[in-house]
């Protein structure tokens, strides 16, 4: 009876442990379609409310769903709490809150860079900065969900299965 308690277990956890890894797979899609909406709401914001960059952060870290949301907020306080440039705040804002993201090296590239010539041109090279980040970020999500279409079922069944392998082993 405890030798089928402990498999129940030993089944549990590593099928757990399977679907937490399909999970961040997932989860990189849905945090770089996220990070398009915003960059597309804060080029609303800027070529159309004429918002100023942290009133427009602020607004989108309402709108948007966390990891993001903690993103803008924290750049909106960098931008209004301290004497700093808008290059180093976003940098700052990046390097705190990406470890709580699931997005790869790629991604944070790709949002330096654009953080680098964010606030130094006018409204519509700043567009222009904005398309070619929304570019790129689209390359990165359609690799990111081709890789989550080819391993996601995978992870979780690799999971159950080094479960039932484990099992035997032990019995």
């Amino acid at each position: 009876m405890i030798k089928i308690i402990g498999a129940v277990f030993i089944l549990l956890s590593t099928s757990w442990a399977g679907f937490e890894a399909s999970k961040y797979l997932s989860e990189r899609t849905k945090q770089l379609r996220i990070f398009k909406v915003a960059l597309q709401s804060l080029e609303a914001e800027i070529m159309y409310g004429h918002t100023p960059l942290h009133e427009a952060s602020r607004k989108l870290a309402k709108q948007l769903q966390k990891p993001v949301a903690w993103f803008f907020e924290s750049f909106s306080n960098k931008l209004t709490s301290k004497e700093t440039t808008v290059k180093d705040a976003w940098e700052e804002s990046l390097e705190e809150v990406w470890k709580l993201t699931a997005l790869k090296s790629g991604e944070y590239e790709v949002l330096k860079q654009f953080g680098e010539n964010l606030g130094k041109h006018d409204r519509v090279t700043q567009q222009k900065q904005i398309l070619l980040a929304l570019t790129h970020l689209e390359r990165e999500e359609e690799e990111a969900q081709e890789r989550q279409k080819r391993y996601e079922k995978m992870t979780k069944s690799l999971g159950f299965l080094s479960g039932l392998l484990l099992i035997i082993l032990l019995l």
